[in-house]
Order: structure tokens, then sequence, then C-alpha cells
């Protein structure tokens, strides 16, 4: 049975930093590229990002690309998101995703950035 467990949110002023972190388990994480997703309020879900099996592929939609940092440490079966300069457009509820649509995802951790 596949788990992905975030963690890692909470409320963070403009221009602040969070790392995220998802561990999972129920699957051979090394071989499976992996995803960040999030969900603003009365939004879609968005992708955030992506990361192949080895790390070394990484992918962000433009938006993001200068802000967040995708990694995995394939060890210890966990997928983190370093989130810098973070303004209120963040806030989301943000999900680690085995895939781009988020059908299998984690239940979610809330970033919310507000004064």
């Amino acid at each position: 049975q596949v788990q992905l467990v975030e963690s890692g949110g909470g409320l963070v002023q403009p221009g602040g930093s969070l790392r995220l972190s998802c561990v999972a388990s129920g699957f051979t994480f090394s071989n499976t590229a992996m995803y960040w997703l999030r969900q603003a309020p009365g939004k879609g879900l968005e992708w955030v990002s992506r990361i192949s099996p080895s790390g070394f592929g990484r992918t962000y939609p433009a938006s993001m690309k200068d802000r967040f940092t995708i990694s995995r440490d394939n060890a210890k079966n966990t997928l983190y998101l370093q989130m810098n300069s973070l303004t209120t457009d963040d806030t989301a509820v943000y999900y680690c995703a085995q895939d781009e649509a988020g059908i299998t995802r984690g239940q979610g951790t809330q970033v919310t950035v507000s004064q």
C-alpha cells in the first residue's frame, strides 16, 4: 500500500522560507519519479516540481524555478521541497505525489504565507 506523508508546513511571513518533507512507503521509491503539487484556496491542483528517480533531473514552472528546490534522499525514502522568498500567492496545501495529476498523493501539509 502506497503511503506518502508530508510534513513541514506552517505559517511564515512573506520573504520567509520553509522546507517540506515527504516520507514514502509501499513502493520502490528509488525507481519512481516524484512530484510536488499544491492547491490554493478555491483553485485546482498546480504542479510545483518534478524530480527524476536518481535526483539528477529536476523541473519547475518558470514562476518557481528560482525560489523552490526539490530534492530526494533515496536511502531515507524521503522527498523534500525547499521554498524560499515565499509570497502570499504561495499559500496552499502542498502534496507530494507519484504522478503529475495527483492521483496518488499524500494528505498534504498546509503552508500559509501571511503577515
